[in-house]
């Protein structure tokens, strides 16, 4: 054993116990060469073991101090787990990786994972409201510094960005994702991938990305969460698949499969998903890991008798690695000597898993990621600076009656309202890494700081939004009936000129299992709005919130409406930039905000029906109580300048399959301030072999524009683009007429026409 431990050594280049390093090459097949090498000289129960993903739930830097941690520190030992999650320091990464390298038989780093979701420290906002941008240069770096920060902290590894198409805001972990459209989910997907990973995996600064959950885990019928999910074919390979088609073309180093079931068969176990579409047809070479226990999960879902049955439904379908399951270290090794799993499975699995690792560098030197110089070079000014820039790109107007925005020097006394106006921890949002509770510039702060010396600011809570502890694991009780605050609220607005409402959704209320039947402002915030409305109409209203919000009565009474989302670390700066006209907000929902939440699920890019729209008669595809159309569309957002839009230009009425053609539309501002504005570009398939959306984002471009200039945008139309998954099972196109549309969002366009011949 001593032997093949050593001849394992000069193979590798590993690292010594004592962390002296020889350089290794890199080139793919150098890797695969060693790859092969390594699991020529592993034993079945070590191969199993790379596919064994632990949470570090003990104290690395001390004894074990139970039989569970005992016996855990012993398979770390003996090379029997090749992951762990929640190991969050230098030290403790330090420890963990030592009890390996210092005791296995081969040496073979570990990887060190976490929920590195919209930043580590310095917090970003939530990946919805930061999809708002629709600036992907934006993203990227996000989450660059996302990245550089969990590496200066031992981190190499994040389980992001979630790439899921989500329609229905009650579903809590809608803020997670990137909405309702595939194609900007895919634009997104790419640019925080390429941000965490940057272009090479090697560098001490990058980590390992996760495009998650794999697949139609957004879609849950009635917005709850892990609920199943009934799509057919055509919804699964036009809708959810292709954000990650992108992120594995991109390069991602790994998958996480979902919780839920899929037309019957949970996604762990879906052998369609994940070894057919996946691994062969996508030629995908990196792993797949389980969501938290989704291997034995299945037990649940009634599809497996028990872990080991788990465990063999899971690897035959392709699923590598598992998360906290205790299904594949328990049962692998005795399904393989029962011939009811092929080793050769296993062998994929453990390649994998050891392939990621190669590329990130560990055979080098596995404690790359323990570098404290690293966190001594980070400036978290700049970091601080970069989180504010991203937020008040992200913040999306939804209303400005008669210019009360931005808020004129003129104004001299301003009352802050509301439970969340000064609020250091709900900006923080859902799964915040390494924020610290309290941290976040609140609304407050950042007005305060703003204004200047002879502008007063007020300020009334009015409310509790909430009772009780809250935190990840103790939703908010919400407050329902305390509304003692409300006088002091009322006297205050009387006095001010403006009122500033900062209502909303707690940090808590959404995230994962934080599914509402309600998505209207909780509590007694709606009463509070009502009773400031009542003495001073002047009102601006910003929410901050985790996902789409009913919110009519504001929008049809109140002249201001922002959404400002949960934007992080900056998000009162951010808020106060805006509001102030030091930054002319350019964002654009990315989801579409309901008339009310029985619409939902509601999405733009919706089918026509047969009987579309017809309100003579009541037998239309509609309501018979309210409009069907959101009430803010996809792609929504108002600036505090005016764009005018042209009528979209061909330079061809046809095109045949292997030409383009080019879509020109002239855009000019019309205000009297510089403005950005996304341009965005819709395409609708008119008569095709399987029924399609009404239309479909296919292009947008972001551009800046002084008062009166005007700009000529360009998009180019391909084969490409026209292609979908129809009643052939191919992505192809289809000889027809097209509508293109452009303008400002999903709703507002001007449209023309051309004919693709084969």
């Amino acid at each position: 054993m001593k032997k093949l431990s050593i001849l394992a050594v000069l193979i590798l280049g590993c690292i010594t116990a004592q962390g002296q390093t020889t350089p290794i090459q890199s080139s793919v097949q150098d890797v695969e060469k060693k790859i092969d090498s390594l699991l020529a000289l592993m034993t079945l129960e070590e191969k199993v073991g790379q596919l064994v993903l632990y949470n570090g739930s003990w104290d690395l830097t001390g004894p074990a101090s139970n039989l569970d941690t005992k016996q855990k520190e012993e398979n770390l030992k003996n090379g029997l787990v090749g992951a762990m999650l929640n190991v969050l320091s230098i030290e403790a990464t330090t420890e963990a990786q030592k009890l390996v390298m210092e005791n296995s038989r081969l040496k073979i780093p570990l990887l060190f994972g976490y929920d590195v979701i919209h930043g580590y420290k310095t917090i970003f906002p939530v990946p919805l409201g930061e999809t708002a941008s629709w600036d992907l240069e934006a993203m990227e770096e996000a989450a660059r510094i996302a990245a550089l920060e969990s590496a200066a902290h031992g981190v190499n590894w994040t389980f992001s960005p979630m790439i899921d198409i989500s329609r229905d805001a009650r579903w809590g972990r809608i803020m997670e994702g990137s909405g309702e459209d595939p194609y900007l989910t895919s634009k997104v997907a790419v640019a925080k991938i390429k941000g965490y990973q940057g272009n090479d995996l090697s560098h001490p600064h990058s980590i390992a990305a996760t495009a998650k959950h794999f697949a139609g885990y957004g879609l849950a019928e009635a917005g709850r969460d892990y609920n199943t999910v009934h799509i057919g074919e055509n919804e699964l390979h036009n809708t959810v698949l292709p954000p990650f088609k992108a992120a594995a073309e991109a390069g991602v180093a790994t998958f996480m499969n979902s919780f839920n079931d899929l037309d019957g068969t949970p996604a762990t176990g879906h052998k369609i998903l994940q070894r057919d579409i996946l691994k062969e047809e996508w030629n995908y070479d990196g792993f797949i890991v389980s969501d938290w226990a989704s291997i034995s999960e299945m037990i649940d879902h009634g599809f497996a008798r028990d872990k080991k049955h788990a465990a063999e439904i899971a690897m035959n379908a392709g699923s590598d690695m598992d998360m906290e399951g205790g299904a594949y270290e328990s049962g692998l090794v005795q399904l393989v000597r029962e011939g009811k799993i092929q080793e050769n499975f296993i062998d994929d699995a453990a390649k994998r898993v050891l392939r990621v690792k190669f590329k990130l560098g560990l055979f080098e030197d596995p404690y790359r990621y323990s570098n404290a110089e690293t966190l001594k070079n980070i400036s978290f000014e700049e970091h601080r600076n970069a989180s504010r820039d991203v937020a008040k790109k992200s913040i999306v107007l939804l209303k400005n009656d008669k210019s009360i925005l931005p808020i004129s020097p003129s104004v001299k006394n301003i009352a802050v309202i509301g439970p969340l106006a000064d609020d250091k921890d709900t900006p923080i949002g859902n799964w915040r890494g390494q924020g610290e509770e309290n941290s976040a510039v609140s609304v407050l702060e950042g007005i305060k700081r703003a204004v200047g010396k002879g502008v007063k600011v007020t300020y009334a809570k009015g409310a509790d939004l909430g009772m009780g502890e809250r935190s990840f694991l103790f939703p908010l009780k919400i407050n329902k009936t305390d509304i003692s605050g409300f006088a002091e609220a009322v006297a205050v607005a009387k006095k001010a000129e403006m009122v500033v409402m900062v209502l909303g959704e707690d940090a808590f209320q959404s995230g994962e299992g934080r599914s509402q039947v309600n998505i209207g402002l909780a509590g007694v915030q709606q009463q509070l709005l009502e009773e400031i409305y009542k003495v001073n109409k002047n009102i601006v209203l910003v929410l901050i919130n985790g996902r789409p919000m009913e919110i009519n009565w504001a929008a049809e009474n109140l002249p201001a409406v922002a959404v400002a989302w949960q934007l992080g670390t900056e998000s009162g700066n951010a808020i106060a930039d805006v509001l102030f006209g030091r930054y002319n907000p350019s964002g654009k929902l990315p989801v579409s905000f309901p008339r009310a939440v029985g619409q939902e699920p509601l999405y733009y890019n919706n089918k026509n029906t047969g009987r579309p729209s017809n309100p003579e008669h009541v037998t239309f595809s509609g309501y018979t109580d309210s409009p069907k159309d959101a009430l803010f569309p996809f792609g929504f957002g108002l600036s505090y300048t005016t764009f005018e839009y042209g009528e979209p230009q061909l330079s061809a009425n046809t095109m045949k399959e292997n030409e383009t053609l080019e879509v020109k539309v002239t855009v000019k501002n019309t205000g009297k301030v510089s403005g950005k504005e996304v341009v965005q570009l819709y395409l609708r398939d008119l008569v095709s072999s399987t029924t399609r959306p009404v239309k479909e984002l296919k292009g947008f471009r972001m551009i800046e524009l002084a008062p009166g200039e005007s700009m000529d945008v360009i998009f180019t139309i391909d084969d490409k683009m026209l292609q979908f998954y129809n009643a052939n099972r191919k992505w192809e196109s289809e000889a027809g007429d097209f509508e293109i549309l452009t303008g400002s969002n999903s709703r507002d366009l001007k449209k023309t026409t051309f004919s693709l011949n084969k």
